[in-house]
């Protein structure tokens, strides 16, 4: 949890940011998030995006276009939070910028402004990302959701559908009032979905807590990292319409990487992905399931560094591990064909490891062709399984 909070001891100045973590004990103590956020002025509102990466909030320091600006932070890959940058005149404006929300779909952020072109005090206001993950121009929310008089602090529901913001309009029975309405389709965030589950030990069942990253298969960009919490268990909101490539790494496991179709899935629906981890050990295998290969064709796709960096990752970090990539077809065409292609698409893979500097002497490779069939050959579906390249561990 993130909270504004002044304490006696601790302290930078005014308000801080700070951050308490939920246990089985309860809340902890809470820790201040350091100087690269606060300052002897006022910081407040914090919003943290989704993925737990971005820190968004609102601060009266100086060097701001006006009272009080929104800034952002990053977490660096140590966990500690970049040096705050001011969002800048597109964004910010002569008067006080305050309370910003990042929605679940990561793309859509609420803010309130008093200095932007609106209908009286405070208004409510949003921003988008484009492609390219910049923020647009801000867009007012209109009217009878602004008014005249004072809105501010806007929270929308996780389908995007409902929000809730206070006002002090003259129907209120105090200074500030609750309100909520329902989202016009030109204000609302993208549709997200939802993702769920646990990390075990393939072997002992073991929960493990673990970090999960989620990759673009186009692009091969990180979107995310999530950790998940002492149990091993993840909850993941994403946006809808696309598919991510789930990635798990952790010391003493063969990494984990595997495509998960959600493009096709409906909004505002809760999936399941439970991921078993198996340990290295001796004869332990796995299939790269993100590496296809072009047919007949031996060239690692440019998209297989996803996977082949994870395998390099454990190598390094077990010097003495010995593996055999294994090269695998189908049953379509000559059978001396297929051995041969199985053959140089595994030894593609050990050249690739050996170009990142580990030693050949650990690893080896074999065709199998179409000897090993793992599924039936009289579907595609069950082909594409039979194409196939594995890694076994041969020796610890």
């Amino acid at each position: 949890m993130l909270f504004t909070g002044r304490f006696s001891e601790g302290g930078y100045g005014n308000f801080d940011l700070y951050i308490s973590y939920y246990t089985p004990q309860g809340w902890s103590e809470p820790q201040n998030l350091g100087s690269s956020i606060n300052t002897e002025f006022w910081e407040s509102s914090p919003a943290l995006s989704p993925d737990k990466r971005v820190l968004y909030f609102s601060s009266n320091r100086p060097g701001g276009f006006g009272g009080s600006d929104l800034y952002v932070s990053y977490r660096q890959p140590n966990g500690k939070w970049s040096a705050a940058q001011n969002m800048g005149p597109q964004i910010n404006s002569a008067g006080d910028d305050q309370a910003p929300f990042i929605h679940a779909d990561n793309q859509t952020l609420y803010y309130t402004s008093d200095g932007l072109t609106g209908y009286g005090g405070s208004d409510l206001f949003l921003l988008r990302k484009n492609s390219k993950g910049e923020w647009g121009l801000p867009e007012n929310l209109g009217y009878p959701i602004n008014t005249i008089e004072n809105e501010g602090s806007l929270a929308v529901s996780a389908d995007g559908l409902t929000a809730y913001y206070a006002s002090d309009r003259s129907d209120t029975r105090g200074e500030l009032d609750l309100y909520k309405f329902e989202m016009r389709p030109d204000i609302r965030p993208n549709r997200t979905l939802y993702v769920k589950g646990i990390i075990t030990d393939k072997k002992t069942k073991k929960r493990l807590p673990s970090t999960v990253e989620l990759i673009n298969n186009l692009t091969r960009e990180t979107l995310m990292k999530i950790q998940t919490d002492e149990t091993g268990e993840y909850f993941i909101t994403l946006p809808v319409g696309k598919d991510y490539t789930f990635s798990v790494n952790r010391k003493g496991y063969l990494f984990f990487n595997e495509l998960y179709e959600l493009s096709n899935k409906q909004a505002d629906s809760v999936y399941r992905k439970d991921i078993a981890l198996q340990p290295v050990e001796l004869n332990a295998s796995l299939v790269f399931r993100n590496i296809q290969f072009a047919t007949k064709s031996f060239q690692l796709p440019a998209d297989a560094s996803i996977e082949l960096d994870k395998l390099l990752q454990v190598l390094v970090e077990n010097p003495t591990l010995q593996i055999v990539i294994g090269g695998h077809t189908d049953n379509i065409g000559k059978k001396a064909d297929n051995l041969l292609l199985s053959t140089n698409r595994a030894k593609a893979i050990v050249d690739w490891l050996s170009n990142k500097g580990i030693d050949k002497n650990r690893m080896s490779f074999k065709g199998f062709g179409d000897t090993q069939p793992i599924s039936n050959n009289a579907t595609e579906a069950g082909r594409a399984l039979n194409r196939r390249t594995t890694v076994t561990i041969t020796r610890i």
